[in-house]
C-alpha cells in the first residue's frame, strides 16, 4: 500500500468531500478602467494572459507595469488565489488556471483578459495543489462546459460557480504534490 493510500484510508476512508466553487469563495475579475497609455512606463506589476496561460504556478517576478494611481481601486492578487484565462478561439483552452503559489508583499495586478477565485478559506486547500487540481483533466471538462461562443469563446464566471472540486485532507493534498 502506498503513503497516498494509506493517508487516504486514514482521513477519508468514507471518500473525499466535494464541494462547488461557489460554495467555497467568489471571483473577481482583473484589471478595469485601463487604456493602452496605462501599460506604458508603469508603476505596479501586472500579470499577463500569457503567464496565466503559461504557467500552473504563477510567474510572479515579472516587468510587465501598468499606471495605478494612489487612490484608484483595482483589485490585487493574493497567495493562493486561482487565476484563470477569460476568453480563447476554442473552449477547451479557455479557462486555463494558474496559481499564485508564493507569498509576496508587492501588489500584483491582473490583466483584464483573465479572472480569479479566491477561497473564503485558504486552510483548506493548498496552492500547490490546486496548481494540479486546476489543470487536471476533470477539471478542465468541466471549465470547458462554462464556454460559450462562435468565433470566440469566453467563460461564465456564473457557470464557474458550479464546478465541482474534490477537497482532500490537507495530508492527502501534500502528499500528492510531494
Amino acid at each position: 500500500m502506498s503513503k497516498l493510500d494509506e493517508l487516504i484510508s486514514l482521513y477519508c476512508p468514507d471518500g473525499v468531500p466535494h464541494k462547488t466553487l461557489g460554495e467555497l469563495g467568489t471571483f473577481f475579475g482583473g484589471l478595469t478602467g485601463k487604456s493602452k497609455d496605462d501599460f506604458t512606463d508603469g508603476n505596479a506589476k501586472f500579470i499577463t494572459y500569457k503567464n496565466v496561460y503559461s504557467n500552473p504556478a504563477l510567474q510572479i517576478d515579472v516587468e510587465d507595469r501598468v499606471k495605478i494611481a494612489d487612490r484608484e481601486k483595482q483589485r490585487t492578487l493574493q497567495y493562493g488565489d486561482v487565476i484563470f484565462t477569460g476568453s480563447s478561439e476554442t473552449p477547451d483552452e479557455c479557462g486555463i488556471s494558474s496559481v499564485v503559489t508564493v507569498k509576496t508583499e508587492e501588489k500584483l495586478y491582473l490583466n483584464s483578459f483573465c479572472f480569479f477565485f479566491r477561497f473564503n478559506d485558504l486552510s483548506i486547500m493548498l496552492p500547490d495543489f490546486a496548481k494540479h487540481l486546476f489543470r487536471s483533466s476533470d477539471l478542465r471538462y468541466q471549465i470547458g462546459k462554462t464556454a460559450s461562443g462562435v468565433t470566440r469563446f469566453n467563460v461564465s464566471k456564473k457557470l464557474m460557480e458550479n464546478v465541482i472540486i474534490p477537497l482532500p485532507p490537507l495530508e492527502v493534498q501534500s502528499e500528492i504534490v510531494r
